[in-house]
């Protein structure tokens, strides 16, 4: 069903809310439950450290949870607490984050972790007991960290000190977008006021750690983007008006996505006996800090065997191998063993080519 302004699907959600109070106390109750049944043993779960649950929401930003428990795992056991990871190099943490992708979220952690180390130190707070004194205690604070929006500033406060603030992930904007029957596309910025607002008027106050990790999991799990038969056996049945209307499978709405850039990377592989060229990234680009092979850029005749998709570009690349008795003078390269290689933070698409290449290439 379509409605054919959004003043009449205004007066419809209103409308909705107006009925939906004595339900509310019902959709928490189903929603719990299913949570109770279904919900998946995380470590970031199972405590209330606000060091390790901030840790894991920048990890699963724009990462699934089967990909990102294995980085989490790894981070925490190397730096188990907020003043470790301040006191570790940028390119330690890079090397750690490699083949995550969206790299400028494991140089915020880092800056994050230093900012929160002297703000501690600033106010004579010794970290000697862990992350939970460190770490800022208000939503503002958590917010005003370098890499945290609204979403993990909720997700944080909500999880780490059950604050009334909502987690609003892209699992809860398919759920709500659903449950209330909204066509607003969600991620416009009046889209985004318009979700929070009616999410805001959702959340359990009384519980919002429990509401905020019941809701991300039901998206996740149950409310899924392809929906097939789950909204004949869903619990929120009698709370959804995209059931209701049959909408449920349209939702949530998306803006158009951006044109893909196509960009074409030619990779050179100097070997002179043992050793090899490399080059860190220094221009504000993709890649930013990362390490890989001297590169030129522009469109050939030639083959580009590899083809790696960013959210906005497509990068067709090639790797041409030269063996020679003397390395080439590059400026901005440094030599290096072979076998070093591991010791830098390589971008997937490297990682990927050498794969493919014999020993030493």
């Amino acid at each position: 069903m379509k409605y054919e302004n959004f003043s009449a699907k205004k007066l419809q959600i209103c409308a909705f809310f107006s009925n939906f109070a004595p339900k509310m106390d019902n959709l928490y109750r189903h929603l719990y439950h299913w949570y109770e049944i279904n919900h998946r043993i995380l470590p970031w779960r199972e405590t209330e450290d606000p060091y390790a649950i901030w840790l894991s929401e920048i990890i699963l930003q724009q990462t699934r949870v089967a990909q990102g428990m294995a980085y989490y795992m790894r981070f925490i056991a190397r730096w188990p607490r907020v003043e470790d990871l301040a006191a570790a190099d940028e390119a330690e943490v890079l090397r750690e984050w490699q083949g995550l992708g969206y790299y400028s979220r494991a140089r915020n952690l880092h800056k994050a972790a230093k900012q929160i180390v002297e703000q501690c130190t600033m106010n004579n707070v010794q970290c000697t007991k862990g992350s939970t004194i460190c770490f800022p205690k208000t939503f503002e604070e958590i917010r005003a960290l370098p890499g945290v929006g609204d979403y993990t500033a909720g997700a944080i406060a909500s999880f780490a000190y059950n604050m009334p603030y909502p987690a609003v992930d892209g699992n809860v904007y398919r759920v709500v977008a659903r449950l209330l029957d909204i066509d607003e596309a969600f991620d416009t910025s009046a889209g985004k006021k318009l979700f929070r607002k009616k999410i805001e008027e959702l959340l359990d106050r009384e519980n919002p750690r429990l509401f905020n990790s019941a809701i991300m999991e039901f998206g996740a799990l149950h409310c899924t983007p392809v929906l097939g038969d789950a909204c004949l056996s869903c619990p929120l049945q009698e709370c959804c008006l995209g059931y209701a209307h049959g909408t449920a499978e349209l939702l949530p709405v998306r803006k158009p996505r951006p044109k893909v850039r196509d960009r074409w990377f030619t990779y050179h592989i100097y070997l002179c006996g043992d050793e090899t060229l490399i080059r860190r990234r220094e221009e504000k680009d993709i890649w930013y800090h990362l390490y890989e092979f001297p590169c030129t850029e522009g469109q050939t005749d030639d083959k580009y065997p590899f083809t790696h998709i960013l959210s906005h570009q497509k990068i067709h690349a090639r790797f041409m191998v030269h063996r020679v008795q003397k390395m080439p003078e590059i400026p901005g390269t440094i030599c290096i063993p072979w076998e070093d290689l591991n010791a830098y933070a390589l971008s997937r698409l490297t990682l990927r080519a050498l794969d493919t290449l014999p020993h030493k290439a």
